[in-house]
């Protein structure tokens, strides 16, 4: 009980920055997301050329998250074998379920192949990046995993 207690303190009382890259294709979202997250609504955005760097802190954790444009020239830079990111876990966004006849959590899942994923954790979630259904949750999950598993965060937007 001492070691969870410690971690609790060191986590929501430290002042580490965590690192959060946002990937996805063009038009998944990303954007969205990290504006609800940051400012708490929705704003218009246009396509990211490159990427946007914003902090922002949840629960005293900082968070410095890129979000990265979704561009074909861009994509070659998404894999996950990059040494940087051996630790990394992946938390998969299901955004966009506002929208009728789009993908679940579940078919998702199926489509990326995640089940297959045995070398790191991964988590995927529901939400609309304009409403912020969900979003909460995944901001939760970020906090757990740190807690309990110790791992940097990687997610995607699909």
């Amino acid at each position: 009980m001492g070691i969870l207690f410690t971690k609790l303190i060191n986590i929501f009382f430290s002042n580490e920055q965590y690192k959060i890259c946002v990937l996805g294709l063009d038009n998944a979202g990303k954007t969205t997301i990290l504006y609800k997250l940051l400012l708490g609504s929705a704003v218009e955005t246009t396509p990211t050329i490159g990427s946007n760097v914003e902090e922002l802190t949840y629960k005293n954790i900082n968070l410095l998250v890129w979000d990265v444009g979704g561009q074909d020239s861009l994509r070659a830079s998404w894999r996950l074998e990059n040494e940087a990111l051996t630790n990394a876990s992946m938390l998969v966004f299901a955004n966009k379920q506002d929208v009728q006849g789009s993908f679940g959590p579940a078919q998702i899942s199926l489509q990326l192949g995640l089940d297959a994923i045995r070398n790191r954790q991964w988590h995927i979630q529901a939400c609309c990046g304009l409403t912020g259904d969900g979003l909460h949750e995944v901001n939760s999950h970020i906090v757990v995993d740190r807690l309990f598993f110790n791992f940097p965060f990687r997610a995607w937007t699909g």
